[in-house]
């Protein structure tokens, strides 16, 4: 491979000089030092082609949660769009964090031409000094409070939380309990504003001990799970806000060797490439996850475009279906008036 010396060599100029030339400063000969870089093929071409058009070829993706199958879901939508361009993906993980999602910002912000952003919270504010940096900027998933001036694509998450509510209604449960992820995201409030509304449309209220939050993680799921297990009269189903959290839920019903559907339903918010499997396979609200990162990626590449830069935000909101599987049945006293023989624990036959 050719080197900056070899490259000098041919332009007949020092090693110094082309040096400066690379990193965009005005030198003599520099006609000739292109020339040779070109011929030797000694820069990348996308950093070359930055050189010239002050674009980095690079796209950042920051999410809150690099281990969520959700968000790679997300990047894998981004992914088909952008392998078929010059551009290139920066992938940062958060880690639910506002103050590590500054610091991401703020170091990507001048190695980028775009940002594709899950915030960590809806009050975020650094997004705002990229948006004056003159970066383009796209959310995904998750909102701002006050960020309809960004382009965004999102999902009618308190659609989904009404679907589940109402799926669990229309089985006859009426104890009902829900896990939710953290109240200042958009998901975590919407689904559970969603959830609450449609069991309080059908008069069925949901106490405090039943309305728990947690993070959106694995652990917290585990762990809320056991508390509603723990309670005196223990729900007899389940709502979790997110795939992760639904995990955990499963693992402590499983743990407790609490019977599913028989003695509790359980219905999550995301489907998992492995819900059709599990035992029992889980009722999920679903949404077209890599359609979404596809639709982010387009709407950030769109506002690299001159007649497209400068025009009003464009807000894209997806819907959510309900795919019924094994983990929702109605409550076992129902089944019982119904005919069934319990044998053992949360057993029929």
């Amino acid at each position: 491979m050719a080197t900056i010396h070899d490259v000098a060599a041919r332009a007949g100029v020092s090693p110094a000089t082309v040096s400066r030339f690379l990193r965009g400063q005005r030198v003599r000969s520099a006609e000739a030092i292109q020339a040779a870089v070109d011929e030797m093929d000694y820069w990348p071409s996308a950093a070359a082609q930055s050189l010239q058009s002050g674009r980095t070829h690079t796209i950042g993706v920051v999410v809150p949660d690099i281990t969520n199958p959700y968000f790679a879901a997300v990047v894998k939508g981004m992914e088909s769009v952008t392998r078929h361009t010059d551009y290139r993906i920066q992938l940062a993980n958060t880690d639910e964090s506002s103050e590590r999602e500054d610091a991401v910002l703020a170091e990507m912000v001048r190695r980028v031409d775009g940002i594709i952003l899950a915030p960590a919270t809806e009050q975020d504010q650094t997004p705002m000094y990229v948006r004056d940096a003159g970066v383009p900027l796209v959310f995904v998933d998750r909102d701002l409070l006050g960020g309809e001036h960004f382009d965004a694509v999102l999902v009618n998450n308190a659609k989904g939380g009404r679907q589940a509510g109402e799926h669990l209604l229309s089985l006859g449960h009426t104890r009902i309990a829900a896990i939710s992820g953290s109240q200042d995201t958009t998901p975590g409030r919407c689904r559970r504003e969603g959830f609450v509304q449609s069991l309080t449309a059908a008069g069925v209220e949901i106490p405090p001990e039943h309305d728990l939050v947690g993070d959106f993680r694995e652990e917290s799921g585990y762990q809320l799970a056991l508390s509603l297990l723990s309670l005196p009269e223990p729900p007899t189903a389940i709502f979790s806000a997110n795939n992760l959290m639904t995990l955990g839920a499963l693992k402590a019903l499983h743990d407790l060797r609490t019977d599913i559907p028989g003695e509790m339903s359980l219905i999550g918010f995301d489907d998992l490439d492995t819900g059709s499997l599990l035992r029992p396979p889980l009722t999920v609200i679903d949404r077209p996850m890599v359609e979404q990162g596809a639709l982010a990626m387009r709407l950030l590449l769109r506002r690299f475009e001159d007649q497209y830069a400068n025009d009003a935000a464009r807000r894209i909101t997806l819907d959510t279906k309900l795919i019924e599987r094994a983990s929702t049945a109605p409550p076992r006293k129902l089944r019982t008036a119904a005919g069934a023989v319990r044998t053992g624990r949360g057993r029929q036959r």
